[in-house]
């Protein structure tokens, strides 16, 4: 995690050319319909925020947003965004640290964050993250879908099957970056058996996956 956040710490200023390709402006504008579907009216916690390029868009329509974020350089760039509706907060947070956080969101948004965790982490993320929401409440990811010749090869595969990039970033330094590209039963799977109304929507270049969390009285024991 301090290796992952260096790199998106140097990537600050270029940290939002990836939304600029052209082939793939269809399935930003499918997938920020989406969330925002999904988040209306809410209270968000959105963990990962990074520059605030999501967070700009559930700001439209969230009834109010928490973005976090590990970073403040990313942070910087997320404040300054020129928010035509509800403004949100910003806090510093480490996404497996959240615990100081008040339960009293009814959503979460996390995009382009659990490709960068280790699939036997994941569930340990959502379970930590859904301890902050209060049930019923959405949770909404969304991330990559490996497209060969536009996304950046796969390096190497430890042995527990997480998959890294080489990146090379403007100013020269190299960097290998865990990227696992999730299908729809990784998604369920991480997410536990007690959860319900699960939707998936696979683009061409992004995936989708909500669900809700339900209230401890409907889990299963």
């Amino acid at each position: 995690m301090d290796e992952l956040a260096e790199y998106y710490a140097r990537r600050t200023a270029e940290y939002d050319e990836i939304y600029l390709k052209p082939e793939r402006q269809a399935d930003i504008t499918r997938l920020a319909a989406l969330i925002r579907e999904e988040l209306s009216g809410r209270r968000v916690l959105e963990v990962a925020c990074g520059t605030g390029y999501w967070t700009q868009h559930i700001a439209r329509v969230a009834a109010s947003i928490l973005a976090c974020d590990i970073n403040d350089e990313v942070l910087a760039i997320a404040r300054s965004r020129p928010y035509a509706e509800k403004r949100p907060e910003f806090a510093i947070f480490n996404a497996f640290e959240l615990e100081r956080l008040p339960a009293e969101f009814d959503a979460a948004f996390a995009g382009f964050w659990v490709s960068h965790v280790k699939r036997a982490e994941l569930p340990v993320f959502l379970a930590g993250l859904r301890d902050r929401l209060k049930a019923p409440a959405r949770v909404v990811l969304s991330d990559n879908v490996y497209v060969p010749g536009s996304s950046t090869p796969i390096a190497f595969t430890d042995d527990c099957g997480n998959t890294y990039q080489d990146r090379t970033l403007k100013d020269g330094s190299r960097h290998r970056v865990l990227k696992n590209f999730l299908t729809e039963q990784d998604l369920l799977a991480a997410a536990g058996p007690d959860v319900s109304h699960p939707r998936y929507v696979a683009l061409e270049y992004y995936w989708f996956f909500a669900y809700t969390v339900q209230p401890a009285s409907c889990r299963q024991n």
